[in-house]
């Protein structure tokens, strides 16, 4: 018999399913709607200002490509096609009137994360116990964008309790990576890259407190901003540990091309109801004509995957016969800023964010990441012993001494032991080397398969040691994994760039290796651009100008068909 929850749950899909059937009419694209798909955001405002397009007309295309892209990887929540159409009906009605356009996302689609709140329409963040519980008001980013002409018609998947980087949860499945059905789409804001890397999306709205911006951009091949924290307000945006502020969650853009998140920033920074939230809009700043940046392949964590280092490197390439100058540096005592996060991030146990789950089944993704606090002292500090003194793996077993509950007096500590990192990181490397920016692997592989964040969520390492510094970082695809090029050679082995035994073992040793380049080749590899506190104005910036000397290498809009359409 099923259970109550069993019911609330199959209840929900149903209600999805009927949405999707009866608000996406035909899924056959005509060829005018593959002209709207391969535009972007920019585009989309342009043609419509010059009365080419009509908002009703290029939302209809997105409509059909968000469902084909939601039957091909499970990507959406909650579905609103018909507010959606009244809103794009709106719109044309006034510009016919007025010859102006409401803002400059004009009839712009634009998805959104699960969790931020849309009046009328559940944000359940994947817990069965939040179902049937819509929200009574928008959220400030909701608000911002409709007024900016922004269409809101769809919200997309998360992993369960959003502390993982595979997007997963009891109540809405799946999803899978667009370029591999056996691979994820990253998390949390999975559900977003992937409708967005099949241009089911013009724009995504996701948050990031440990990569949740950048690893499913990286994994799905699209562009994401995650800003520092003070720039955009997160009224609105559920979560399950709220108050928590020991790592700042941000909100930020998703999308097809540099110049939309831009678009997006400039209508989101320092606006909205948070009286917390410092009153800096959006600043022009000029970019410099030549910008030093610095690099690395390996923050002595996890080695980054020859097909990661690769982009690194093609990338310092393009920009030095661009003429910016590239310095190697390295990032001072990455282990112990990872060991902070952990320590901060798991200080009540993880008691609150996993209160939520109640019925629901735990994802397999959780088992490693909350292990700690669930086992006895002894027995963790035993297990921290062996992990040092047996496997050689001084990195694992830090990790696994700072995963417990501790005390008030100890937290506070370790905020100290933030503050300090903080300061030592400005003073080792944007004071001492005088950068514009850093270009470093997302992380450690271009993707995950399926499962691979049970045993290695600890490859987030590269992407929230950023979140615990609180600085702005983007991410950008520079190629694609390719199985000749790409492989583990005895040379990268070598050196003393090398982190954790146990991890890059388990990554690219043995009879399995979770990177299998033959796999993944021609899936996306991407890089993060890191900028100062307080400078996402510069940061995009100096996005344009990387993405600008990597020239045409087929991403944006009509990336994922150009892929299919070379296999």
């Amino acid at each position: 018999m099923w259970s109550s929850n069993s019911r609330i749950i199959d209840a929900k899909l149903a209600q999805r399913t009927q949405e999707l059937h009866e608000g996406g009419r035909s899924a056959s694209l005509s060829t005018e709607d593959s002209i709207y798909l391969r535009a972007t955001a920019t585009e989309i405002v342009s043609h419509i200002e010059k009365g080419r397009w009509t908002a009703s007309y290029v939302l209809e295309a997105y409509i059909k490509r968000a469902v084909y892209a939601h039957e091909q990887t499970n990507c959406l929540t909650e579905v609103f096609f018909p507010r959606a159409r009244k809103q794009a009906a709106e719109l044309d009605a006034e510009f016919i009137l007025t010859k102006k356009l409401r803002g400059p996302l004009h009839g712009v689609p634009v998805s959104i994360k699960d969790q931020f709140k849309i009046e009328g329409v559940d944000n359940s963040i994947g817990f069965s116990q939040w179902l049937n519980k819509p929200a009574e008001r928008n959220a400030d980013i909701v608000n911002l964008l409709i007024a900016a002409g922004a269409i809101i018609y769809v919200k997309t998947n998360v992993p369960q309790t959003m502390f993982a980087f595979e997007c997963s949860n009891p109540v809405f499945g799946r999803t899978t990576n667009p370029y591999n059905d056996g691979y994820t789409s990253g998390g949390s804001s999975g559900g977003e890259a992937a409708l967005l890397a099949m241009d089911g999306s013009a724009i995504g709205i996701g948050s990031d407190i440990g990569g949740s911006l950048r690893i499913p951009a990286a994994y799905c091949g699209v562009y994401s901003l995650k800003p520092a924290g003070g720039r955009v307000s997160y009224i609105g945006a559920c979560g399950p540990t709220p108050g928590f502020d020991g790592i700042v969650s941000v909100a930020g853009p998703m999308g097809r091309s540099v110049k939309d998140l831009e678009i997006v920033s400039r209508i989101i920074f320092g606006q909205g109801t948070d009286t917390s939230l410092p009153p800096i809009p959006f600043r022009d700043v000029e970019i410099p004509k030549r910008l030093k940046f610095g690099y690395y392949t390996s923050d002595k964590y996890i080695k980054a995957s020859p097909a990661c280092q690769r982009a690194v490197f093609e990338t310092i390439e393009r920009l030095r016969e661009a003429g910016h100058e590239c310095v190697q540096i390295e990032f001072p005592d990455a282990p112990h800023t990872a060991e902070l996060f952990v320590g901060l991030t798991s200080a009540d146990g993880y008691k609150t964010m996993l209160s939520h789950i109640g019925p629901d089944k735990r994802e397999n993704a959780l088992f490693l990441s909350t292990l700690g606090p669930r086992l006895p002292g002894p027995i963790r500090r035993l297990a921290a012993w062996l992990a040092e003194r047996i496997l050689g793996d001084e990195i694992f077993a830090g990790a696994m001494r700072m995963s417990h509950a501790i005390t008030l007096t100890d937290y506070w500590k370790l905020l100290h032991e933030k503050r300090e990192c903080i300061q030592r990181f400005h003073d080792e490397i944007w004071v001492k080397h005088d950068l514009d920016a850093i270009i470093a692997p997302v992380q450690a592989m271009p993707q995950l398969p399926h499962g691979g964040c049970d045993n290695f969520i600890a490859l987030a390492a590269s992407t929230f040691v950023y979140n615990l510094l609180d600085l702005p970082v983007g991410c950008i695809p520079v190629t694609r994994v390719d199985a000749q090029k790409d492989v583990v050679l005895d040379e990268w082995w070598g050196g003393s760039d090398h982190g954790s035994p146990m991890m890059e073992n388990g990554l690219f040793k043995g009879d399995k290796p979770l990177y299998k380049p033959e796999s993944l080749h021609g899936m996306p590899v991407s890089i993060q651009i890191v900028g100062k506190k307080w400078e996402e104005e510069k940061l995009l910036g100096v996005m344009g100008v990387v993405d600008g000397v990597l020239g045409e290498r087929g991403f944006g809009p009509g990336a994922w068909e150009i892929s299919k359409e070379a296999k």
